[in-house]
């Protein structure tokens, strides 16, 4: 057996869903792990996430501490000088916004993106030997690399990348491990046939003359919807695939898109999936990876329905999105608890809502974006940018636009008008639900959301006042 296999096999039968922006943050992640699963920390939007903590004053000193082990002690200095408020904000003060990063992003931001992961898988790792894992988005491209030099430097124990086809991750992870370039091919929409942008990253470069410590490959676990996508993988992948997460139609977040693209939607609609969309496991267990199955599995007896489908285990997100620890912000949490105790919480499959494209599950909440009155009045602006698209300019040169930005930029920028329609700022909604909301145009406060699995629907009264702990739903499972 490949040893990249054979450490993905060692793996725990319960993985945790990485959960963005900040809700499968570290303490999340650590009591996960503390409680026997693989812990896993979402690397979206880490860098921002970071800094606001820091600009928050980090009261409890759990990033400095962290941050003082940062092999490259200068690195750690300099964003420490230009993030870290002693005492915290001022009341009423705005946060010092980061950079969007692009196909070029400056030192700085590469610098914040790279500590900012080695902090949150370090926090994760803290005072216990069980594993933890990053999960990151392969849509969200321009991050991709820092992020993982950055993990890998924590000593991150596996890497989990959906929202798209990561043919490309894996060499990288071999490069980044050897402190050499990796690349990626960046996609440009209305690129020319022989034209290709990669971005790049050198951890030499971005560490200069200090010398760097050794580091382990991580299990690389690519998040697929079909066994199809899994098989072009193990065919056409540059390095190791080790193993396989097995998103349903029915798991939280981005859902990929049913084969029947064009095909009409349900009487609420929703996309409609079928037989052709549910992977084939009987094919995935001749592939000689361990494979986890996510979408409805996070439940009593979820384990061991997948075991016997030849799983090594379940992917749990929606119940754990819930719990304790998670970093969903507290009234967000609470509100979304007591709608489930009464039974009347519904989650609908969004086929606008995500500028990527992709179906994205949102959890019907008053008092959040769901709410389409509510949204309605909110004046667009793309202040983020982590889900804009690379395009064509007219020179050349690669550009950014986002069809969750004003219309009239969108447009200007080469963007269809109708793929507009529909589309909201998940950016700083995700942010809000992390208890981060930036003020709006209008100068009130960003809407949260929340994106849930179809199960959170099943939830009932047995939930208690503050919600379970992670360890006693992964007990449950």
């Amino acid at each position: 057996m490949n040893p990249g296999v054979e450490r993905a096999s060692r793996l725990p039968a319960i993985i945790q869903g990485g959960m963005g922006a900040s809700v499968s943050n570290w303490r999340l992640a650590k009591a996960v792990s503390e409680a026997g699963g693989l812990g896993v920390v979402s690397g979206t939007a880490i860098d921002r996430i970071v800094a606001y903590r820091l600009q928050h004053g980090d009261l409890d000193g759990g990033l400095r501490r962290v941050l003082a082990t940062f092999p490259f002690p200068a690195i750690a200095e300099r964003v420490l000088s230009r993030w870290y408020i002693p005492g915290g904000l001022a009341p009423g003060a705005s946060y010092r916004s980061t950079a969007m990063i692009d196909e070029r992003p400056q030192a700085e931001t590469l610098e914040l993106i790279v500590v900012a992961n080695f902090a949150e898988i370090a926090l994760a790792k803290e005072g216990h030997s069980g594993p933890i894992g990053v999960n990151l988005l392969e849509k969200m491209q321009a991050p991709n690399l820092a992020s993982l030099y950055g993990a890998l430097l924590a000593g991150v124990d596996a890497v989990l990348m959906g929202a798209g086809i990561p043919r490309e991750i894996p060499a990288a992870l071999d490069r980044l491990v050897a402190h050499e370039e990796a690349s990626l091919i960046l996609r440009v929409e209305g690129a020319l046939a022989n034209e290709v942008t990669r971005l790049r990253f050198s951890p030499r470069e971005f560490i200069g003359s200090s010398p760097p410590p050794t580091l382990r490959r991580p299990p690389f676990l690519a998040i697929i919807s079909s066994d199809t996508l899994a098989q072009a993988l193990l065919r056409a992948t540059d390095g190791q695939i080790d193993g396989f997460v097995v998103e349903g139609a029915t798991a939280g977040g981005h859902n990929a898109p049913p084969r029947n693209h064009a095909g009409p939607l349900s009487d609420r609609g929703e996309p409609i999936y079928g037989p052709r969309d549910v992977a084939d496991l009987a094919r995935l267990r001749k592939m000689a990876r361990p494979f986890w199955l996510a979408g409805g599995f996070g439940v009593p007896g979820g384990l061991a329905r997948a075991k016997a489908e030849g799983a090594q285990g379940v992917q749990v997100g929606t119940a754990l999105a819930f719990c304790v620890e998670s970093g969903m912000a507290d009234g967000v949490k609470q509100q979304v608890l007591a709608e489930a105790r009464k039974g009347s919480i519904r989650v609908f499959t969004d086929p606008k809502a995500s500028p990527t494209g992709f179906p994205f599950k949102v959890a019907e909440i008053p008092g959040t974006i769901s709410d389409a009155q509510v949204y309605a009045s909110r004046a667009r602006v793309c202040n983020l940018g982590y889900l804009r698209e690379a395009y064509r300019q007219s020179d050349g040169s690669v550009g950014w636009r986002c069809a969750a930005e004003p219309e009239h930029r969108y447009v200007a920028k080469g963007g269809d008008a109708c793929d507009t329609v529909g589309r909201k700022c998940l950016c700083n909604a995700l942010q809000a639900s992390a208890g981060f909301p930036l003020p709006t145009p209008g100068g009130e406060r960003e809407l949260p959301i929340v994106t849930a699995g179809d199960a959170l629907a099943h939830y009932g009264p047995d939930i208690p006042a503050g919600g379970f702990t992670a360890k006693e739903i992964i007990a449950s499972i």
